[in-house]
């Protein structure tokens, strides 16, 4: 929202109140407040007829700042609000000096210069990140009478902001108007499904405004040199949050909000779905998975969109028996077949579902004012929307979806979300303002629970549309409906990698477009980038997905990328791992994992699949390929090419193919089951070395699909020699070093010559293998 009319006036008709002189510093041990006037105070009478603006610096972990700006304290608070973990006894330092006040936690240092009108910074390890000067924070009172709290922090020359959730726009944030306030506006426009108040910048910092409800913000707009975010009403919060990277920032934010939980290994195989209108029934859908299976294509998830349950009745949860008169039987055949089920659900109920009258009954539905049940017509005729601020209501809606899980039922895509009212009343008196954004997370939530108190830890996803801060923890989503085209192709990249440097680590989409259908040519290109995301699934509106239906090379091609992908789960299940652990999304923007190349910054038609495979998708009809290679030498996965980096590449692809470069001093696990994504990733594994470079260790880790330890090797090259170690080794396993050369001789280990590199195959017993080189 904009307040100023250009970089002098304010708007006609605003009111702005702004610090102009700090009057008072208080210091507590953790805890540090600067009450500010809005005017220069020369006699006794300037300090009446005056607005006083309060600052509260606290934090709740080593890096993390927290600002509280507040012009009226006397609201009663109303949630919802963010989960937030704080650690207890936290050390921070409190100084207030003769010119500058300051708090500082672990390295991210906040100084405020007190005799400089309004002038403060924030530092990490010395270095100036960012800071909030002249007019920068103020209370703005319309024309209208209503109110709002602002900040504007700095940006540096050549720094790039990211984020702000899953946003289609251009993937740098710079120059863009950004309100965040979910909506179902699909990929092609402005609005997104998944809409974080927290943005990531190049320079090193992350910011995370603390409101549920919508924030605007002005990124380099309104005023060119700043970001600016705004929040109705008379106080905002926010944190700075600092880090030795990007990656240690964001795996300070994910710390903060929360650390996605690792999906199930069976999840990761393709997916398939009935598409969304289109006609089926059981024979329907077994002719899918039996032309599936006949074509020797893996398949490992069926999923069942909106019509399993009977039109006008969304959602009741029960099959729909005109088309489904077996169901129980016809789930416990498909998984026969090796698949795990997914239902297509949402949180609305029907007038026509028998639910209905028991949420009105019970109280389990958002109220309107005068204590109805709210309604429209629109996705369902009367439906209503189900209130999880009410415990009750949740063990309710719970309860129906247990049943599902007790027939054979693996998981749920968590559709819609978005269109959440906001003239209301919740069970609990929450501002129906500030869950609009808020509801999917309760929602999201509510599922994956039930998942996890049933199937068990690590067992448990939804495959969910919607989501706000703190969602990541509650994986997988998905990128919400595309369209069959190329610009549709690249906009979905745009988003996810928008969304993975906004805290979540899991995305997927659907393969060759939700609206229309597909060319041949599309549909072949996408399923290539469909099979090399972190989760794959196959959907549509109003056309199946099956691969035959666009050629008979369709089938060829995703026959071969979905085996690639099984072969590579020993190194996807690890990347998925360290998701888990450090908040750092599977599917990276080439700028968190390489930060100091400035040609990174902007890339956006490309990626690494974990912190070793960089996968460049065709946008074009032609197979032409253009992408950069950072710096060293880089191996194609598929062919072995080795091509230098440090620039642009063009190359021609056919279907098959595609720049899938494994990065120099890499160790990448491949497993030997191209049939299934969960089986014993550590047997028969072989790792491939590439291009070990002087003085660097490389190192691999093996989990089985209970998220356990079995493998993990290491390796080194110190000029002719290479020391590699491993732990955990009770199965085979083969390593590959691959550009390293002539050997001269191997302890540890038989060796021989292949065509893909030097091949070792570790002794009975060995922990140790040393490879010495010609020359």
């Amino acid at each position: 929202m904009k307040f100023t009319d250009g970089y002098w006036h304010v708007r006609q008709g605003n009111v702005l109140n702004y610090p102009v002189e700090i009057r008072q510093i208080r210091t507590q041990p953790d805890k540090l407040t600067v009450l500010a006037a809005c005017k220069k105070i020369v006699t006794r009478g300037d300090t009446l007829n005056t607005a006083i603006l309060t600052v509260n610096y606290t934090s709740p972990m080593p890096d993390v700042i927290c600002v509280e700006l507040v012009h009226h304290d006397g609201r009663l608070p109303k949630g919802p609000e963010f989960d937030k973990q704080v650690i207890g006894g936290l050390s921070v330092e409190v100084e207030n000096g003769g010119d500058i006040a300051s708090f500082t936690s672990g390295k991210l240092r906040l100084q405020v210069h007190k005799n400089e009108g309004w002038n403060t910074e924030f530092l990490y390890d010395g270095k100036r990140l960012t800071g909030s000067g002249y007019k920068s924070p103020g209370h703005i009172r319309t024309p209208d009478q209503n109110t709002y709290m602002r900040e504007q922090l700095d940006l540096s020359v050549g720094e790039y902001i990211y984020g702000l959730g899953e946003r289609f726009t251009p993937f740098v944030k710079n120059g863009q108007v950004v309100d965040l306030w979910n909506e179902d506006g699909g990929t092609c426009s402005e609005q997104a499904y998944k809409n974080v108040p927290f943005y990531i910048s190049n320079f090193g910092y992350g910011v995370f405004v603390d409101h549920p409800e919508r924030v605007s913000y002005e990124v380099a707009s309104e005023q060119v040199s700043k970001v600016q975010f705004s929040v109705p009403g008379e106080s905002l919060k926010y944190y700075i949050i600092g880090g030795a990277s990007m990656k240690e920032v964001l795996g300070n934010y994910t710390k903060l909000t929360g650390k996605p939980a690792l999906p199930p290994a069976w999840s990761y195989g393709l997916w398939l779905t009935t598409s969304f209108t289109t006609s089926y029934d059981e024979a329907t859908v077994n002719s899918f998975i039996d032309g599936m299976f006949e074509r020797d294509i893996p398949l490992h998830v069926f999923h069942f969109d909106c019509f399993w349950m009977k039109e006008f009745q969304w959602c009741d949860f029960e099959w729909d028996r005109d088309v489904f008169p077996d169901p129980q039987g016809m789930l416990n055949r498909l998984k026969s077949k090796g698949l795990n089920i997914c239902v297509w659900i949402n949180s609305y109920i029907a007038q026509q579902s028998y639910l209905f009258e028991e949420g009105k009954k019970n109280g389990y539905l958002v109220k309107t004012k005068d204590g109805g049940v709210w309604q429209w017509d629109r996705w369902q005729g009367g439906m209503g929307l189900v209130d999880f601020t009410n415990p009750a209501a949740v063990r309710w809606y719970k309860g129906k979806l247990k049943t599902l899980i007790e027939m054979g039922v693996d998981c749920f895509k968590t559709d819609f979300g978005e269109r959440i009212p906001t003239d209301v009343v919740y069970f609990d008196g929450s501002d129906p303002v500030k869950m609009h954004n808020y509801y999917t997370h309760l929602y999201n939530k509510a599922v994956f629970e039930v998942l996890e108190e049933t199937k068990g830890k690590n067992e448990a996803m939804v495959f969910a549309r919607s989501a706000t801060a703190g969602g990541q923890q509650f994986p997988v989503h998905w990128g919400g409906d595309c369209t069959a085209s190329y610009n549709s192709m690249a906009e979905t990249l745009r988003g996810g990698l928008s969304l993975g440097l906004s805290g979540f680590g899991f995305w997927s989409h659907d393969i060759s477009g939700f609206e229309n259908t597909a060319t041949p040519d599309l549909y072949k290109r996408w399923s290539a980038f469909g099979l090399l995301s972190s989760h794959s699934r196959l959907h549509g509106s109003q056309s199946y997905r099956v691969p035959w239906l666009f050629d008979d090379e369709a089938s060829d091609v995703l026959r071969y990328f979905t085996k690639l992908k099984s072969t590579l789960m020993p190194y996807l299940f690890s990347s998925s791992i360290e998701t888990t652990q450090t908040g750092l999304p599977m599917m990276r923007a080439m700028v968190l994992e390489f930060e100091g190349d400035a040609t990174c910054e902007q890339l956006d038609r490309q990626y690494m699949l974990g912190e070793s495979l960089l996968v460049a998708p065709i946008f074009n009809a032609q197979g032409t390929a253009k992408y950069y290679l950072p710096e060293g030498r880089w191996t194609n996965f598929l062919d072995g090419r080795v091509v230098e980096g440090g620039r642009w590449v063009t190359e021609q692809h056919d279907y098959f193919s595609l720049p899938m470069m494994a990065r120099p001093n890499s160790l990448i696990a491949v497993g030997q089951n191209e049939l299934r994504p969960d089986y014993d990733y550590a047997d028969g594994v072989v790792l491939h070395a590439f291009e070990l470079e002087e003085g660097r260790e490389a190192s691999a880790a093996v989990y089985s699909v209970k998220a356990e330890l079995e493998l993990e090797v290491r390796a080194v090259r110190t000029g002719k020699r290479m020391d590699i170690a491993a732990s955990g080794a009770g199965k085979p396993w083969e390593l590959i070093l691959r550009g390293v050369g002539e050997v001269a001789s191997v302890t540890g280990a038989e060796w021989s010559v292949t065509a893909a590199g030097v091949r070792l195959v570790p002794q009975a017993g060995a922990d140790r293998i040393t490879v010495q080189l010609k020359g």
